[in-house]
């Protein structure tokens, strides 16, 4: 089969009896949100979080039940082996899942279920365990182009692919370097993720909301201040995101997403807690910080700004940030 060729080339873990593999079960565990995802995108004073990301991390609650039923499966059968992934080696899910009959890869490349929409985890269980195989789904998008319109960077250059580097959610989550300046408007106040692609789809209509209790969004992250976030200092940030999947990505990183987000909010009485950020140590921040405040000073407070932290800065890229006053219309 062409998927065990291709993850033959690319196996993460050589533990794994590869050659003894006889059956792939692809599992699905609905996220669901309670309300509309993108609800936050119109309160520019707080951040939007991907819905997957507002609660606890799915890896660590899902990775323990998937072994509950591959030792159960063991145990009924007798004998055999078992590996389960979840996000964690290059497993490819997506097509793995349609083939399993769970769904269709959509045209924004996702996982589309008629019973749960876009909202879903995908894991699997390796097993040299013999299973029979369900039928393959179709693909059910139509005509629809929905999630193609709904992307703020266009990362769609056709239907079924994805430029990644045009990602808010690679941007925001993957991305370890600078933004690039042509993206940061369309991130808008999204500090983690991005679920535009997904709440654009008219499936969702049978979407359900998430049952499991830790994938219940809390409350304080529906809707984050954005005042509040941007103060946090390292081991806030830490603990306040302790136990979910936004504090892998560091408090350097965290905060040029923020920054970004208070650049779009039109707020000027933020430009203190900005000011507050040309002294951190990391140059991501520190350049983020002087492109909020271009965005949000008039003329005469960035000169002024860039007079007393301009010009002792040493890194190029915050420099270059600074240059670029002139360049916004």
């Amino acid at each position: 089969m062409d998927w065990m060729a291709q993850t033959q080339e690319r196996r993460a873990d050589p533990r794994v009896l590869w050659d003894e593999v006889r059956s792939i079960i692809v599992l699905g565990v609905n996220y669901g949100p309670q309300g509309d995802a993108l609800a936050t995108l119109q309160d520019k004073s707080a951040g939007n979080i991907s819905v997957y990301a507002r609660h606890r991390d799915y890896h660590d609650v899902i990775k323990g039940k998937l072994k509950m039923l591959a030792s159960w499966l063991i145990a009924q059968a007798g004998e055999g082996d078992v590996k389960v992934f979840i996000d964690t080696a290059p497993v490819m899910e997506k097509p793995l899942a349609e083939a399993a009959g769970l769904g269709w890869q959509g045209r924004h490349t996702n996982l589309v279920s008629r019973d749960f929409g876009s909202w879903l985890f995908l894991a699997t269980i390796f097993t040299t365990l013999d299973f029979e195989p369900d039928t393959r789904d179709a693909d059910h998008c139509g005509s629809c182009h929905a999630c193609l319109d709904a992307c703020p960077t266009k990362a769609f250059p056709a239907p079924y692919q994805l430029d990644a580097r045009r990602c808010i959610s690679y941007l925001t989550i993957e991305h370890k370097e600078h933004i690039a300046s042509e993206f940061r408007a369309a991130l808008g106040n999204r500090i983690y993720g991005c679920d535009d692609c997904l709440a654009a789809c008219p499936w969702n209509k049978f979407a359900q909301d998430a049952r499991e209790a830790k994938l219940v969004a809390r409350a304080d992250l529906e809707a984050p201040n954005l005042a509040e976030l941007v103060q946090l200092d390292d081991a806030a940030f830490r603990n306040f995101f302790a136990g979910g999947p936004i504090k892998r990505i560091g408090h350097a990183r965290f905060l040029r997403n923020v920054l970004i987000a208070i650049g779009n909010a039109n707020d000027a009485t933020l430009t203190p807690l900005l000011e507050a950020r040309l002294s951190h140590d990391s140059p991501l921040v520190r350049a983020m910080a002087v492109w909020a405040l271009a965005q949000l000073c008039d003329d005469a407070e960035f000169e002024a700004l860039k007079q007393s932290y301009g010009a002792n800065e040493s890194d190029p890229d915050v420099r270059a940030e600074w240059a670029c006053r002139e360049m916004i219309p």
